[in-house]
């Protein structure tokens, strides 16, 4: 019986997926869930290479690798089928970029939040803090290639000229400060307040959960919607509120519960009728304290929660809490710079929010990796790098690619060992000078469109 070349090769690049790429990744995202998610999603599609189980792992792939292009992309699956006896495909990009246009944001998404899900999971009682779930949320911006249909849906600055700026769009982000996987994600233009993409991101708590952020999300209304949840808050204070410790009951040193009333005007972005539901009053708890570390901006730091007790939130665990606030800007850093989202590479703001997902859901899989490593040879998870282990990773698929079962077991254990070899250190209180060393070129900035630039150029 003869069979088309075609089901050869999809089913060549799913067993090389199966059994070896996908090795450090197969518990939380075996392709038993992938496709139980398309088969909830009623996604349809035909048996092609391309297909969405091999287009998925591609396309992470591709975001995990320091070349993000699609040449390169298929160049990898071109040189994976290169070793089996079947017709090898055209190089050309058109098929893979057309797959994934077709690959639904929507499971992206489903995946993305399923792997942090199955993570926070594996976190024991004596990983969370006072017996609670932190979770940290903060907002950024992306950039995007400049044309018309990104400028439509995600507007570049309003200060920058027209054909000299870049699309930008806001994110959302909340992680879990356990484990370090992010866990939801709003996506929005640029002039959208942080507190807009909260509002959104809130129905990803769970009851008990304590939630983490700076002064941009503590708003009276917003601490009302988290307690009804609930949950609590730990946000730095507004700077449109004044501190005063003279009022309020004091509950201990430079800590006072204080009454907070509501507004007398419904805010902007809350409709009427949540503004009519909020109570008349709210209890908080204010922590005021102050930095002598040379060289931090602030000096002085003004905390309010919902946390109550005193006794069993002391104010030096919620004071410790708020110091950890910073590994979210770690964590959207290695997001941003270590794995490359900062500039996207997407034509259409579809593949734009599919890539963004597409990032989250490859950095939750190495934070996957590095928790199974940690866990492994008892180094905490939170103090591996996760560019070493991206680095391990890129090295080590090409020898599990060529091993049989029992020697891909031993070079996989191999691979968790180094990743746990060289913890990064723990700095508290490290800080460095705000200056660059190395000189920008002297080129001036772009002040006009390229074309009118041209002209310039020709008529000189």
């Amino acid at each position: 019986m003869t069979t088309t070349t075609v089901p050869n090769r999809v089913q060549v690049l799913k067993t090389k997926f199966t059994t070896s790429l996908g090795l450090p990744f197969r518990e939380l995202l075996p392709e038993l869930e992938i496709q139980s998610a398309i088969d909830e999603l009623e996604i349809k599609y035909r048996r092609r290479k391309f297909y969405p189980f091999i287009t998925l792992w591609v396309f992470l792939s591709q975001v995990l690798d320091v070349d993000k292009s699609c040449e390169n992309a298929v160049s990898r699956v071109t040189a994976w089928l290169a070793s089996e006896s079947v017709e090898i495909p055209s190089t050309d990009t058109s098929a893979y970029c057309k797959a994934r246009k077709r690959l639904p944001e929507k499971l992206l998404e489903k995946l993305f939040i399923s792997i942090a899900e199955k993570l926070q999971n594996k976190v024991m009682p004596k990983q969370l803090w006072c017996g609670r779930q932190i979770k940290v949320i903060d907002g950024s911006t992306v950039s995007m290639a400049d044309n018309i249909e990104n400028q439509k849906s995600y507007p570049q600055p309003s200060s920058q000229q027209p054909g000299c700026g870049f699309p930008i769009a806001k994110i959302g982000v909340v992680f879990c400060l356990a484990t370090g996987a992010a866990i939801a994600l709003a996506i929005d233009v640029l002039n959208t307040h942080d507190i807009k993409l909260a509002r959104r991101l809130a129905q990803f708590l769970h009851k008990g959960d304590v939630l983490l952020g700076d002064r941009a999300f503590c708003a009276y209304a917003d601490l009302v919607f988290i307690k009804n949840m609930e949950c609590d808050a730990v946000f730095r204070k507004h700077q449109s509120r004044k501190t005063s410790m003279r009022r309020g009951k004091i509950v201990g040193a430079c800590d006072k519960l204080v009454t907070w009333y509501k507004p007398k005007k419904c805010p902007e972005g809350l409709s009427q009728s949540d503004f009519a539901a909020l109570p008349k009053i709210l209890i908080v708890r204010e922590i005021y304290y102050y930095i002598f570390i040379p060289g931090f901006r602030t000096t002085n730091v003004s905390l309010i929660t919902t946390l109550l007790d005193s006794e069993t939130y002391t104010t030096l665990e919620i004071v410790r809490l708020y110091d950890s606030r910073w590994d979210v800007e770690v964590n959207l850093k290695h997001l941003k710079t270590t794995l490359g989202m900062e500039v996207l590479r997407g034509k259409t703001p579809e593949i734009v929010r599919k890539e963004i997902y597409a990032f989250l859901l490859a950095y939750n899989l190495l934070r996957t990796l590095m928790w199974q490593a940690g866990m492994t040879f008892g180094v905490p998870p939170l103090r591996l790098s996760l560019q070493r282990t991206r680095h391990h990773l890129d090295n080590f698929i090409p020898e599990l690619l060529a091993s049989t079962d029992k020697k891909r077991d031993r070079i996989y254990q191999t691979l968790l060992l180094i990743i746990v070899y060289k913890p990064v250190p723990d700095r508290p209180g490290r800080a460095e000078p705000r200056v660059r060393k190395r000189r920008p070129k002297a080129y001036p900035l772009m002040k006009q469109p390229r074309n009118q630039l041209r002209r310039q150029l020709q008529t000189a």
